[in-house]
């Protein structure tokens, strides 16, 4: 059998997929991805496609192919305060690459590891979530007609799958009568930066006056996130500060249950639910629609051109008969079950640092502790959560970022968690600072005066407070 399978290649069988790909298929391997593929296949246009895709990445890769898709460098960072200039249209790689290059960064990192304490049950959701989490999406399954990239590993890679990236997406929009326009009736304000076909292809339009970059959010831990109160949330955003420190509860419609909930995941805290934010990237950035977004983003917005484009029925990401959960569930179980990353040891420059980041002021947005309420699942119920966070939006000054979502106002953004940040080599939410240090300098709004503070710290607290940091 071949060792390696050319890019753009497609298959009609899940036999000719595996044997074209792999040596051999061990028993415990075989065993786990009948689990996996009996649970989910009933749509006409997905199902051969996705068993195979399911079979293809619950198996171990070659290496020749792995090496063969070398990371694509980032765009460069912008500078900071500086308005994102309109992009020309992207060159989409071939549509069925079988393997996105953030694929092999992933495998090769070790902190994709379920929470303890699982049950067997959960477990077995954890692997088949995974095998979600990895699959590849191809025009067949639904990709497209315009998407960002083709899985989910695609963009969350760093330290494993789940990990934040220096990938970007693209969104635009402008102001209109004194208001923020999200441009809908020119596609925005997400730009789908790939195509199934090169006519398909979006651009920024020129009509645009905002334009800015977003990288990708690590997911390590976001099982214990999503199982805060609400409660908690809300009370510490009604909770005096100090330092003109406000923060706001971004209370958001969550899509999966009609509810409106205290958001807690994406840059503007848009997102309260992990289905609600893979059933969104499902769509925006994969291109597939679900029970929950039926209707296809249109190139650019043009209706006419998506009839031409999208021959699949859907939604796509359809339930099994007598199923309760499709392929975004799926994923969404992984990311809910995927234990956060534990900080490096404590060394006397670490422990020192701690100190100084609390008595800067740091934590006064980067709650360093929140706490679990209820879960059906024991691993997640009355937990600590160590995330360095609030969750909350704040008024962030010149570091806003331009674009009203959610319940985020143009100049608002989350708190972003701090675990998990020695894995990262990019700060900030557009990826701009390049260090630490560069990205603490350029906090604004209600973070300036601990700004300012950190900035008049000796030589020695500061680099202290760096060594916390970087052992997060």
């Amino acid at each position: 059998m071949p060792a390696e399978v050319g890019k753009g290649t497609f298959y009609n069988s899940i036999t000719q997929k595996a044997a074209s790909q792999h040596e051999g298929l061990t028993l415990a391997r075989f065993t786990s991805v009948v689990l996996v593929t009996s649970k989910i296949k009933v749509h006409p246009t997905r199902s051969m496609k996705t068993a195979a895709a399911l079979l293809s990445a619950a198996l171990s890769v070659p290496a020749t192919l792995l090496a063969a898709s070398a990371p694509v460098p980032p765009p460069p960072p912008l500078p900071p305060n500086l308005p994102m200039p309109a992009l020309p249209p992207a060159t989409p790689p071939p549509v069925a690459q079988l393997q996105p290059p953030g694929r092999a960064i992933a495998d090769a990192g070790r902190f994709a590891v379920a929470l303890s304490s699982l049950s067997t049950s959960q477990k077995a959701d954890f692997a088949n979530g995974k095998v979600e989490f990895l699959n590849v999406e191809d025009p067949a399954s639904g990709l497209g007609p315009i998407f960002n990239d083709v899985s989910c590993v695609a963009c969350h890679f760093q330290g494993g799958a789940g990990g934040a990236s220096r990938t970007t997406v693209t969104r635009f929009g402008r102001i209109t009568n004194g208001a923020f326009d999200p441009m809908t009736e020119f596609g925005g304000p997400l730009l789908q930066r790939r195509a199934i076909a090169p006519q398909y292809l979006e651009v920024v339009p020129h009509e645009a006056t905002i334009v800015i970059r977003r990288i990708t959010t690590p997911l390590f831990g976001a099982g214990l996130i999503e199982a805060i109160p609400d409660a908690t949330l809300t009370t510490n955003a009604a909770t005096s500060k100090p330092d003109g420190i406000k923060g706001k509860a971004a209370i958001v419609k969550d899509p999966i249950s009609g509810q409106m909930h205290v958001g807690r995941f994406g840059w503007k805290a848009q997102h309260s639910s992990l289905d609600g934010f893979a059933a969104d990237a499902y769509l925006n950035e994969i291109g597939i629609t679900s029970r929950y977004f039926p209707e296809e983003n249109a190139p650019n917005g043009n209706k006419a051109l998506l009839a031409k484009a999208d021959k699949i029925l859907d939604p796509e990401d359809a339930l099994a008969p007598g199923a309760v959960k499709s392929d975004l569930n799926l994923a969404a179980d992984y990311m809910r079950l995927l234990a956060p990353v534990p900080p490096a040891n404590q060394t006397a420059a670490v422990v020192s640092g701690q100190t100084v980041f609390a008595q800067t002021g740091c934590a006064n947005c980067h709650t360093p502790t929140l706490t679990t309420g209820a879960s059906p699942i024991a691993a997640l119920a009355n937990q600590k959560v160590n995330l360095y966070s609030d969750l909350l939006l704040h008024d962030m000054g010149k570091l806003g970022d331009g674009m009203v979502q959610g319940a985020a106002t143009e100049r608002e953004m989350r708190t972003a968690p701090l675990w998990g940040l020695r894995l990262r080599d990019v700060y900030l939410h557009d990826g701009r600072a390049s260090t630490l240090d560069l990205a603490v300098l350029a906090h604004d709004g209600e973070a300036k005066i601990v700004r300012d503070r950190y900035a008049t710290l000796p030589a020695a607290k500061r680099q202290a407070l760096l060594a916390f940091l970087n052992s997060l």
